[in-house]
């Protein structure tokens, strides 16, 4: 609690405050219409609650959602569930250096709070690791600001949503707003070629599977986008990976 207290108190825990307020609204709509969605595929209350804030992930929330509704295997619901959120697989690799100075409970609290649009401020804001404890601290702190500014949007926002579900027209088109949003998102992190030729073939390759049951042209996607990297990888001169990498950074 002491650390907490410290984050807190600091100018960059409010500046972070400041500027995830400023993009939040799009996310707090997606959260809305994921707590209507998830009462509406036949969920109890106690299970919205329970999945909204044990899950806390919007996009692998209602990947799951229609699966669940229809009875999928558990197989094919934490499969998709699982490759949905791989990014934060890479998210986390790039975090390291940020968080290991710090216990093992807080790297967990930090990696629960930390989402999409945290880490994208975060890493616009502090490209780099500090190497002091004055400035981990302050990375710390803006970090905390901003995720906690973020989950509490969300959640407030998600169980609104379960609390008038029943009151709340599907056809409002909440979910569009999300979608603006992850889109924003997603436009950031396309800083480089093959960043963006990935999300491209992404982006075809489910529209191309879209018919397939379960929800599963997402994993048909992540996997042709994945496999393509590896490719052109392999294919790159050596010594251009690790331009392109100082360049992201």
């Amino acid at each position: 609690m002491q650390r907490w207290r410290s984050w807190w108190s600091h100018p960059e825990f409010q500046r972070g405050l400041r500027e995830m307020a400023a993009v939040s609204p799009g996310l707090a709509a997606w959260g809305l219409m994921t707590g209507v969605a998830m009462v509406k595929s036949g969920m109890s209350t106690v299970e919205a609650v329970a999945m909204s804030l044990l899950v806390f992930a919007g996009s692998s929330q209602l990947a799951a959602i229609p699966l669940i509704a229809a009875g999928a295997p558990v197989w094919v619901i934490l499969a998709t569930a699982f490759c949905v959120n791989l990014r934060f697989v890479v998210f986390s690799a790039h975090m390291r250096p940020y968080m290991m100075h710090l216990p093992l409970r807080w790297r967990l609290f930090n990696g629960y709070l930390t989402a999409d649009l945290s880490y994208v401020m975060f890493t616009k804001r502090f490209p780099h690791p500090a190497t002091d404890a004055m400035g981990q601290r302050e990375q710390l702190a803006y970090l905390g600001g901003g995720s906690l500014f973020n989950w509490s949007s969300w959640q407030a926002a998600s169980m609104l949503g379960i609390a008038l579900a029943h009151s709340v027209p599907t056809h409002w088109g909440l979910g569009f707003a999300g979608i603006l949003a992850l889109l924003g998102v997603g436009a950031s992190l396309a800083t480089s070629s093959l960043r963006r030729v990935s999300a491209g073939v992404a982006g075809m390759a489910a529209v191309a599977a879209f018919a397939l049951p379960f929800k599963l042209n997402i994993v048909v996607a992540i996997a042709a986008a994945v496999s393509l990297c590896l490719v052109l990888e392999q294919l790159r001169p050596p010594g251009a990976g690790a331009k392109s990498t100082r360049g992201n950074t």
